[in-house]
């Protein structure tokens, strides 16, 4: 008889079998309850993400706007003695004045990035890649907007440049935003964090 049992296995008691059921409901509401959070932080992650892109983007915008208004024309403003200027130029190539030959090619490239940016989001669950990927987001954004709307044509624009340090190329803040979310996702990917929140230790 206890062979048998062995084999076939003993049938739960009313106890057992409540006690079964209701592990497995408090596994499933666990899961629900991690599934909900990561959800939530995910929806957090994702709305830092446009606020620094919006951010970033209306800084830009505007002091585009400024510059063609007030500056444009005029010769250039002093900031620091000689080191640094605002000096507003038209600049058909990419950041900092490179390949002006490319004006088309560029554009294309910035409405790749932004919509890679808005792909990756959907996987997005770290803060400081919010940040990264909206600096990213916004700067791309601000010149993508030149090169749309500004002379000569679509998709031809030349993008407003002002920032002019001594010895460096002529620059605007969407490139600045550029470049910081450029060397923040070195730094996290240094670090071993990707945008789902992994961390690899080596």
């Amino acid at each position: 008889m206890a062979e048998a049992e062995r084999i076939i296995g003993t049938p739960d008691t009313p106890e057992d079998s409540g006690e079964r059921t209701a592990a497995a409901g408090a596994t499933g509401v666990g899961e629900q309850q991690t599934q909900a959070e990561r959800r939530t932080g995910r929806g957090r992650r994702i709305a830092v993400l446009f606020a620094v892109a919006a951010f970033a983007y209306a800084v830009d915008l505007v002091s585009k706007l400024l510059v063609v208004s007030k500056l444009e024309g005029r010769a250039p403003i002093r900031l620091v003695g000689d080191l640094l200027e605002l000096h507003a130029i038209r600049n058909p190539g990419a950041a900092f004045g490179f390949g002006a030959a490319f004006t088309i090619i560029f554009t294309l490239i910035a409405a790749a990035v932004i919509v890679v940016i808005i792909r990756l989001a959907r996987k997005l669950y770290s803060f400081p890649w919010a940040v990264a990927l909206g600096l990213l987001l916004g700067g791309a954004l601000g010149n993508l907007t030149d090169r749309i709307f500004r002379a000569p044509g679509i998709f031809e624009g030349e993008v407003v440049d002002f920032i002019a340090p001594k010895g460096f190329a002529v620059f605007n803040l969407a490139d600045s935003a550029i470049v910081c979310g450029g060397i923040l996702i070195v730094l996290l990917s240094f670090r071993g964090l990707d945008p789902d929140g992994t961390v690899h230790k080596d």
